[in-house]
């Protein structure tokens, strides 16, 4: 039998080192992301993202976030450097307003 899902918000929350509940997705190391605001857009589902590794690059809205999630200049996103190029990315996730704040009062966004 079907049972609906009463979790309304949505998404996983995990407990961060303070022993708080963090409900905000933070860049991994292992997998090579990088935090980055959007500069420019350039069309074709191509964005200009300033890095906080000091790199500008051109990134690639990956498919499934092309109609679901909408980036617009000056938002936050979690970028992936492509491996064989690195000033070419592609755009994993982006934060929505309260979600960079959290960011910028924890400190992960700090200006180069």
């Amino acid at each position: 039998m079907y049972k609906p899902n009463n979790n309304r918000k949505g998404g996983k929350s995990t407990t961060g080192q303070d022993g708080e509940i963090v409900r905000v997705r933070t860049p991994n190391k292992k997998e090579r992301e990088v935090l980055g605001t959007v500069t420019n857009m350039l069309g074709a589902s191509r964005v200009t993202v300033r890095c906080l590794d000091g790199t500008t690059r051109m990134c690639r809205i990956q498919g499934k976030m092309k109609k679901r999630t909408w980036i617009r200049e000056g938002d936050i996103v979690i970028i992936v450097p492509w491996e064989f190029q690195d000033e070419k990315a592609d755009v994993v996730w982006r934060y929505t307003g309260p979600q960079a704040n959290w960011l910028e009062k924890k400190g992960y966004l700090k200006t180069v």
